[in-house]
């Protein structure tokens, strides 16, 4: 019956492996700043639309 784990004699075997996790980590982190920079420049245009539409309504309500 062949082993289910594979573990190499020669430690060398790991060293592509773990090139590859760590770079895949580190496109992970790029990619969520990348998505958390995206969203705060979104949040800043609809707290300014939104401003800009609360203050356009003020102007344009009568006083009761």
């Amino acid at each position: 019956m062949m082993e289910f784990l594979y573990f190499p004699q020669d430690k060398s075997e790991y060293i592509p492996a773990i090139i590859m996790l760590m770079l895949f980590i580190v496109f992970a982190a790029v990619t969520m700043i990348w998505f958390i920079k995206i969203s705060q420049k979104e949040e800043k245009k609809v707290d300014q639309a939104y401003k800009l539409e609360e203050s356009s309504n003020k102007k344009t309500e009568k006083p009761r």
